[in-house]
């Protein structure tokens, strides 16, 4: 209950972006990709800041029964929460200032669903980002680098009256609160998405499940660090 799933990370998956990374969390499978255009958004253009963003998807395969195909223009809510929710994670640790007119995109792509597949789009997502930003900027001193910490993310929940770590499908139905935690690499808070299914929950039990979201992180971040090797950020 207090143990992470087992997490795979290959870099380097694909060869058409600078950052790729499939992220494996258990059952859960995510492609991540990160792409680097030096030009901004129309509605950014001429300040001298950088924009980060992020697209998520779950394919048709991802789940089963299948799921349909997101068609151009119809984005459901979710996806959209989802979207918007690891381009959040990404800003928060940046300093688009020193990212100068680029733009970063986070493509995150659900190869097979098993609960936890915003948060390992985050935390793998970020291992991609690192990448794409190395491209234009390794070797830089620390003070001009656009990243300021690492992130990563991790569902917990009260399952039959237990505080749990890293919820798969099969305990994320079952839970009577579902929570997803993003932090920094620093142990701050980016943003907490807490929820009780039919029940509620007190002061005591909340607690908990920040201290074990905040250990599971602090061992995901151990996981980005030892991927990323040389090219660690923050050495």
């Amino acid at each position: 209950m207090n143990e992470l799933r087992n997490v795979i990370i290959q870099r380097h998956f694909t060869e058409q972006t600078p950052g790729s990374v499939l992220y494996r969390c258990g059952n859960t499978v995510v492609l991540c990709t990160a792409s680097l255009e030096n030009k901004v958004p129309d509605w950014m253009a001429g300040k001298g800041k950088g924009w980060i963003t992020a697209e998520y998807n779950m394919l048709p395969g991802s789940t089963s029964p299948r799921k349909s195909r997101e068609r151009s223009g119809k984005v459901d809510g979710r996806t959209t929460e989802i979207q918007r929710l690891i381009g959040r994670s990404f800003r928060a640790v940046a300093d688009l200032q020193k990212l100068g007119e680029r733009s970063l995109t986070i493509d995150c792509d659900v190869l097979q669903a098993d609960g936890g597949t915003r948060t390992a789009a985050i935390t793998g997502g970020f291992i991609a980002l690192v990448d794409a930003v190395n491209s234009a900027f390794l070797g830089v001193p620390s003070e001009l680098y656009p990243l300021r910490s690492s992130v990563a993310a991790v569902s917990v929940g009260i399952v039959d009256g237990s505080p749990s770590l890293d919820l798969d499908y099969a305990r994320d139905v079952r839970a009577d609160v579902d929570m997803n935690v993003v932090m920094t690499g620093g142990g701050k808070f980016i943003e907490i998405q807490g929820t009780g299914e039919e029940s509620t929950f007190d002061d005591d039990e909340l607690a908990a499940l920040l201290k074990l979201a905040k250990s599971g992180i602090s061992q995901l971040t151990q996981l980005q660090k030892q991927s990323l090797g040389a090219e660690w950020p923050w050495l």
